[in-house]
């Protein structure tokens, strides 16, 4: 069993309590949901639940768990049947999937950026555009048809983002102040309707700043939003909020110094793409390219990271640093430019 860490309480300027609650979203693999608190302990005027971990049996147990935790530790006298709001940071299975398992629970409405609606409400939608695509997609990369990574992406195409379809109530955009508590800053780049939410001097960062990893980036052509073109401005409009003193990620524990992150995630990506560049001597597909980059690379990485050189290729294409031209079997080739 994977140790979890503790609940843990954090305190706003403005007197809003945030509590972090890890999560077994995957055997070997926790997220965060956070419970937002106003008023009172003993009667609060708001509640809110962001993001919700996966449908796996464990991350529900895990979630009842630590709101168990928050009541009986802290002394907040939150409810189900009390609570005002769910949100929804981006539509992925290790926040949203638990979500249908949470609305049995309590009638609080549904926010989520616009763009992640579709998938909430309809998941079969997502599903189906990247079966569709699927094909297309092996044929870009030049991945061989037959092989195991196109078996795995294969398989990732019918996976659904949540088990069923819930309505959202609130579809949000960039700017909006929700319930008079969350401001709304959209940053596409690791899914193209991510939203982080600003609370006082404190943000909850969701996948777009995580305190020892850059997010895993797929190319734009898979999903709109998504890439490291999206990412890097993101990056830029987080950079730009004021008076936040600590953020709070998706997965791993706080970010006292999240503007030094920042710095710390454009450097990694600069490195990334100079590592593209040197790779690209001769005409590579991103297949050849993954090669090229990781000759040592473990199964267990190999998606997440066919899904960043991609998407570096993708961005250092766009820029003119690299050239893209296509094999007689439609496959993409990039080269270093000069």
């Amino acid at each position: 069993m994977t140790a979890l860490p503790a609940v843990a309480r954090h305190l706003t300027a403005g007197g809003t309590r945030v509590y972090t609650l890890p999560l077994r979203a995957f055997p070997h693999f926790t997220a965060n949901a956070f419970l937002v608190v106003q008023g009172p302990p003993q009667a609060p005027t708001y509640t809110a639940l962001v993001d919700m971990g996966s449908a796996h049996e464990d991350s529900l147990a895990d979630l009842h768990a630590a709101l168990g935790e928050v009541r009986a530790a802290h002394g907040e006298a939150w409810s189900w049947a009390r609570l005002d709001r769910l949100v929804v940071t981006h539509p992925h299975p290790d926040h949203a999937a638990g979500l249908p398992a949470v609305r049995d629970l309590t009638p609080a409405p549904v926010a989520a950026h616009a763009w992640a609606v579709p998938t909430l409400e309809h998941p079969q939608t997502r599903q189906e555009a990247w079966r569709a695509g699927v094909e297309g997609h092996l044929v870009w990369a030049g991945i061989p048809l037959d092989s195991a990574y196109a078996a795995r992406l294969r398989r990732r195409a019918e996976n659904l983002m949540l088990p069923r379809g819930v309505p959202v109530q609130t579809p949000l955009a960039d700017g909006d102040l929700l319930d008079g508590v969350f401001r709304v800053v959209h940053t596409p780049g690791h899914d193209g309707a991510q939203v982080c939410l600003q609370v006082d001097d404190l943000l909850l960062s969701a996948d777009h700043l995580l305190p020892h990893n850059s997010p895993p980036l797929m190319p734009e052509r898979y999903q709109p939003g998504a890439g490291l073109r999206h990412y890097l401005a993101s990056l830029g409009r987080v950079e730009a909020l004021r008076d936040v003193t600590v953020a709070l990620g998706g997965h791993g524990g706080p970010m006292p110094d999240w503007r030094g992150r920042i710095q710390a995630l454009r450097a990694r990506y600069t490195d990334k793409r100079a590592a593209v560049r040197a790779a690209a001597t001769t005409p590579l597909t991103i297949h050849d390219l993954l090669g090229a980059l990781y000759p040592n690379l473990r199964p267990v990485q190999a998606i997440l990271l066919l899904d960043q050189t991609a998407a570096l290729a993708e961005y250092l294409a766009a820029k003119g640093t690299l050239t893209e031209t296509r094999r007689e079997d439609g496959a993409a080739l990039f080269q270093a430019a000069g």
